[in-house]
């Protein structure tokens, strides 16, 4: 029982750090200027890391497939990645809000994961922290750059983001059945914790700016932890898996 929810928690992390750092990858290239472009491709492989250090776990540790399995042998309904992650990046004020409110969630997880009694899990948290230490430093500077811009434009493109993103944001603390067992073992706080966490978080740097913050009280958009995928997600994968369907010998 306890590995059953130690494996939702990891596939979890994984598909979001997946997902996310390929929507994250679709700037190279065509960033708004190119030290964006080099930051946002960077974190993109950093995202992919991440992914395939949790499904190593799960290989490793737990007897699931091996990594290149997981990432391209299933199909969207077996993914457990919240649905902020899969929206396509129409503009780099999606790519930034998205990147803001993930990348604070993802930092204080993986920090409350250090103490996990599940020693990879404790182990994985304690040797990225750094990563996504700059991560955070990355989107908070451009969140107080341009949420306090002379450019009002700029700040209400920020706003619109911010005000569409928020519920989804919200459905990355979508609970699991297996909650009361992680905190009971010690693997894991929960996720009413780290939205506590998270909130407190954002807020620290969203008053730092003209930015309005959306109501806590707001509805989140569920589904995506428990087989309703996203309808983005599934061209998505199609289009992540066309090399390893025709060779799926090919290391990613």
């Amino acid at each position: 029982m306890t590995q059953t929810a130690i494996k939702d928690l990891l596939y979890k992390m994984g598909d979001d750090a997946l997902i996310l750092g390929h929507r994250n990858s679709e700037w190279t290239g065509i960033g708004p200027t190119l030290e964006e472009d080099i930051a946002f491709s960077s974190m993109a492989q950093d995202k992919l890391g991440h992914a395939l250090a949790c499904y190593t776990i799960l290989h490793e540790h737990l007897g699931e497939p091996n990594p290149d399995t997981i990432t391209f042998g299933r199909t969207a309904q077996d993914f457990r990645c919240s649905h902020l992650v899969a929206i396509p990046t129409t503009d780099y004020e999606i790519a930034l809000v998205r990147h803001f409110l993930y990348d604070h969630a993802e930092i204080l997880r993986y920090q409350l994961l250090q103490q996990s009694t599940f020693r990879p899990l404790a182990q994985l948290a304690t040797k990225i922290k750094g990563e996504l230490k700059y991560h955070v430093l990355h989107a908070d500077t451009w969140i107080k750059q341009l949420g306090n811009a002379n450019d009002e434009t700029a700040q209400m493109r920020l706003q619109t983001a911010l005000n569409e993103l928020w519920a989804y944001a919200l459905g990355i603390f979508e609970p699991s059945e297996h909650e009361a067992l992680l905190q009971t073992e010690g693997v894991f706080v929960g996720e009413a914790k780290l939205q506590d966490s998270w909130y407190e978080s954002i807020k620290h740097i969203l008053t730092q700016t003209n930015l309005q913050i959306p109501s806590i009280e707001t509805t989140p958009i569920y589904g995506g932890r428990k087989a309703y995928p996203s309808e983005h997600l599934a061209p998505l994968l199609q289009e992540m898996a066309s090399v390893y369907q025709l060779d799926p010998t090919a290391e990613w």
